[in-house]
């Protein structure tokens, strides 16, 4: 087979490797010049970089396997499909190669930490299993390493990667919430929103898709769900639900609260998922209860970075939009000073409003600093995180939160959001 790897970034790294490993001819093309060798030697594979020239069209390709960071959107796309060539992503050709079991985690805010925290709970059925996908592992690499296991894989997938699935099938998936985001790709909030029903269009019978009754948005886009499904809840009656310091599902016990190191409701809420989708995976109550216990969190998603003259620092670089920093703001009871500023993804911001007369300061930084600044007025703008974090630390006092949730994407000032929270917990360890 004749395959065409559209770009070179981690997962389409890794679909190639494991595409040669599977006798395929490959052509691996990305618009950018690589300045990092890609350690991949093999005559099967042409490198092709720079541009994505239009001489690809007539190469007669089997199979298109796209990298999700590249847009659905591209023109150049449209000169496969008016050839018939299929374009699929990378889960999709990994998955169809092996007997895995999988629990698939979408959503607009929360993929990332129920998903790592689904793998360390499916690790105590094997060290095998893990957290793979969007969170930054691809599928590929797992697929090339272990293909004639039977492994149970936590799979986060954003919307971009699902438009890519044909017969991707897990057997438990949710959709942890929707709110406007990627609208600088997607038409509207509808294509976005219909783009993540598409974790259940293969599910059927005895699978199950976990709907949150909680989020008007879900319910409302996943009346058609072709497989069972169990509604969950953080204030009404449902099949998975709080009760006496636990998380139950229907009258079965999975763990209590006080064993969640996790601050914030959001977080009982990602625990609680996680934990369903366990259970439904094999793992048994106690397992469950023992992972919780061992689970620390993530790194960028409301991480603690340090306390420093009785001020604490937060990094939340993984809050790209309004509503994750709202749920952010949301986990803490003391004075916050708030950083926020980055590349604009064009979901606005209005949302915050009411939670910034709560904060004690915000300051303000990056390509969308001056539409923060209109927002709230009392925010103070600077031009990068350094000068925003240097500000922050003069101007905190004891008992003071200083959250870094920028609400923001990361691309104008930095390649992703991993690089920008690793910057601004380098910058808290050197005051």
């Amino acid at each position: 087979m004749k395959v065409l790897v559209l770009g070179a970034a981690r997962s389409g790294i890794s679909v190639t490797k494991l595409l040669l490993k599977e006798g395929h001819q490959v052509f691996l093309n990305d618009s950018n010049v690589n300045t990092q060798p890609f350690h991949i030697t093999n005559p099967k594979l042409t490198i092709v970089e720079g541009s994505h020239p239009e001489s690809l069209w007539d190469e007669n390709f089997d199979l298109v396997i796209k990298n999700p960071g590249i847009p659905h959107t591209l023109p150049f796309l449209k000169g496969f499909t008016d050839k018939n060539v299929p374009i699929l992503n990378e889960i999709e050709y990994a998955s169809s190669l092996v007997d895995y079991r999988y629990g698939a985690i979408t959503g607009t805010n929360g993929k990332t930490t129920t998903t790592a925290l689904l793998g360390e709970l499916l690790k105590q059925l094997d060290l095998h299993n893990g957290a793979y996908g969007n969170i930054g592992i691809a599928l590929s690499d797992l697929v090339y390493e272990y293909p004639h296991e039977k492994l149970c894989v936590a799979l986060e997938i954003a919307a971009f990667q699902l438009i890519g699935t044909v017969h991707f099938h897990p057997t438990v998936s949710v959709i942890m919430n929707l709110t406007p985001d990627h609208l600088d790709v997607f038409k509207d909030v509808d294509e976005y929103y219909k783009a993540k029903t598409l974790v259940y269009k293969n599910q059927n019978g005895d699978d199950w898709f976990l709907r949150n009754i909680d989020d008007e948005n879900v319910v409302a886009y996943t009346k058609d769900c072709p497989c069972r499904v169990v509604e969950f809840s953080l204030t009404q009656n449902a099949d998975l639900y709080l009760k006496d310091g636990g998380v139950w599902l229907w009258n079965q016990k999975l763990f209590d609260l006080s064993d969640l190191k996790l601050v914030g409701m959001h977080n009982v809420q990602n625990a609680m998922v996680a934990s369903a989708m366990a259970f439904k995976l094999g793992v048994s109550p106690q397992l469950i209860q023992e992972g919780i216990r061992k689970f620390a969190g993530v790194e960028h998603r409301i991480e603690y970075v340090k306390t420093l003259n009785g001020v604490t620092y937060y990094n939340d670089s993984k809050g790209t939009n309004a509503e994750a920093t709202i749920v952010a703001l949301k986990a803490f009871d003391h004075p916050v000073i708030l950083l926020a500023g980055g590349y604009d993804k064009k979901t606005g911001f209005d949302a915050l409003i009411p939670f910034l007369d709560h904060v004690k300061m915000m300051i303000v930084y990056g390509e969308t600093k001056h539409q923060l600044k209109t927002l709230y007025p009392k925010a103070v703008v600077v031009e990068n995180l350094t000068e925003a974090t240097k500000l922050a630390h003069s101007l905190s006092k004891s008992d003071d939160v200083v959250l870094f949730s920028p609400a923001c994407a990361s691309y104008d000032q930095f390649d992703n959001y991993e690089q920008r929270g690793r910057l601004f917990k380098d910058l808290v360890h050197k005051l």
